[in-house]
This record gives C-alpha cells, structure tokens and sequence, in this order.
C-alpha cells in the first residue's frame, strides 16, 4: 500500500464530498396588468433577479364573467380577453429584456385572480417571492392587495412584496 495521498494511501484524507444539488434559480413571480404601477414592480423584480441570479415570470390572471348568457358571446369575449393579456405580456417581457436583459416566463390563467396565484405557486416550487404593486394612494388599495392581506397571509410560504407604483426609478435604485 502506497503512503502517496493522491493514491489513496493513508495521508489522503477524507474524499471529496459530492456537490450539493444544484436548484434552480429562485423565480420572482411578478403580477401583472399593464398599469403604470404593475409596471414599477416588474422592475423591482428585474432587479432583485439580476442581483440574485434568478428569473422572472409574468403572471396576468383573466377573471371569467359571472354570467354569460349566450355561449358563443361568451366564447369570444373569453378569446378576446387572453389575446388582450398575452399582448401585454409581450409588451412587458420586451420591457424586461431591454431593461434587465432577462428572458421572462409568460403566463396567462382564467380564474379569480388570489385563487390564480396560489395555484401558481403550488405547482411551481422554484417560485421565491411573490411581487405585486400597489395602486397610489390616492386611488386606495386594490382588490387583489386587500384579499391578500386577509385572506392569504396565513398560506404563504414565500415572501409577499408589495411594491409602491409610484416609486421613481432612483427609489427602486436605493431599494434594491
């Protein structure tokens, strides 16, 4: 038996542990509307992504009517309003990769719209933060940060950010 370490002899040492798993990049779900304020926290986002190597993903959720009276009025409305959301999706993800040079995940669900997060977190387990923006004050707090402030804190099990749409661009700097 041989003394040398590279050997295996006696003065090796212990051997060289396996690398850990590798895991994906921590994904920031972003919500999306078009608005001027769902618009700041996506770069609030890309900021926070770039710093930490992670991704984004653009979620636009289309709430169905509560009635529909006639099928095929209701069949088109439905296919008017996703190619609507997809369009702003586009728009947004171009925004994205020249601002942050990121490619986005785009993704488009029909239901009411926590229900719709929640779903989306559950089957996709690489998501780290959730990011919403807040409308200004002066037009009060929106549905969807209202429901989520009472009734989905509790089920969580990411963070929750919710962005001021009014930040400036040297606030979102300061911030991230």
């Amino acid at each position: 038996m041989s003394d040398d370490p590279s050997n295996g002899g006696p003065d090796a040492g212990p051997p060289p542990s396996a690398a850990p798993p590798r895991r994906a990049p921590v994904k920031f779900l972003v919500c999306v509307d078009g608005s001027a304020h769902s618009r700041v926290a996506v770069r609030y986002a890309c900021r926070r992504a770039r710093a930490r190597g992670g991704r984004v993903t653009l979620l636009t959720v289309i709430e169905p009517a509560d009635h529909q009276h006639w099928m095929s009025v209701g069949n088109l409305m439905a296919q008017e309003l996703r190619d609507q959301a997809e369009q702003v999706l586009q728009e947004i993800a171009a925004e994205v990769n020249a601002f942050a040079g990121l490619l986005p995940e785009l993704l488009v669900r029909v239901g009411p719209i926590g229900d719709e997060i929640m779903r989306q977190m559950r089957e996709d387990a690489d998501i780290g933060m959730v990011v919403l923006a807040a409308r200004p004050p002066a037009e009060g707090p929106g549905k969807l940060v209202r429901w989520l402030a009472s009734q989905l804190a509790g089920d969580l099990h990411v963070p929750l950010t919710i962005v001021p749409g009014n930040l400036s661009e040297d606030d979102l700097l300061r911030l991230t």
